[in-house]
């Protein structure tokens, strides 16, 4: 049986929703998913996320995602060395994923993903990201998020709702390498896809075609993934130096006025 505890809130920084939102955006054709890291207060039943690690997908899917018991030791490991580095307590939390051109809410799949996890860790929390999603008044996409955790119902799971905070917060380290990570991940899927196809493939011009076409998608991966991280990462390098050389300024004129 599943503890009847559930969180009350959840605490998510903002450079981790950053970090999630790019994940999100970078395929509206499958599924992305990681797992979120942090701490969690026992007895207020609140969650801290403060970090996540970007899953490699071995099936992309349309429709849904898995992650298997690798991955999840592996980011527990990872969960352990950020405790280290940081001095202080850190795991995994929960985990994250996309629903491109649907709507945000868990599936039935979803669900029951969640649930098992909730039978190892009763504060275990899911989110989703539904991006993609057509305004057909403002000609426009708009991204929604929601975080939840399962419920037993009288016949079926049910959809609990978690209240979300976003928290302010600085680009730390971590993260930042969490997202200068993305684009070899992204590749790296596309290597592996191919590689797993190619093993079953004898004839040289299929061989051709499918070799073509993994270029085409790695080209993809740098010119709407790699490129635009890139500049984004330059602007705000721009803004930090302009508001690091402000600062000084207003640091002279303070001290010239003490003189």
């Amino acid at each position: 049986m599943v503890s009847e505890k559930y969180l009350n809130k959840v605490f998510l920084s903002a450079d981790v929703y950053a970090v999630c939102t790019q994940h999100a955006l970078t395929t509206e054709k499958q599924e992305i998913m990681g797992l979120l890291i942090g701490e969690v207060d026992e007895d207020t039943y609140e969650s801290h996320i403060t970090a996540c690690v970007i899953l490699h997908r071995s099936d992309k899917q349309p429709d849904r995602v898995e992650i298997s018991p690798e991955q999840l030791c592996t980011a527990s490991m990872h969960a352990e060395q950020l405790a280290k580095k940081l001095e202080q307590p850190m795991r995994v939390l929960g985990w994250y994923h996309s629903h491109p051109h649907i709507t945000v809410w868990p599936s039935h799949v979803d669900l029951r993903t969640q649930w098992m996890y909730q039978r190892m860790d009763p504060l275990f929390v899911g989110l989703i990201f539904s991006v993609f999603q057509n305004d057909s008044q403002n000609r426009s996409n708009h991204l929604q998020i929601t975080c939840f955790q399962a419920s037993q119902g009288k016949s079926e799971l049910e959809r609990r709702e978690v209240e979300l905070v976003i928290k302010p917060s600085p680009l730390q380290k971590y993260n930042l390498e969490g997202i200068a990570n993305l684009p070899r991940i992204l590749v790296q899927e596309e290597v592996d896809c191919h590689t797993d196809k190619e093993s079953d493939i004898q004839d040289e011009l299929a061989n051709l075609h499918n070799d073509s076409f993994q270029t085409l998608a790695i080209v993809d991966i740098v010119s709407k993934v790699s490129k635009p991280l890139c500049e984004d990462l330059e602007e705000r390098l721009k803004a930090v130096k302009a508001r690091t050389a402000a600062l000084k300024k207003l640091k002279n004129s303070f001290t010239s006025n003490t003189d």
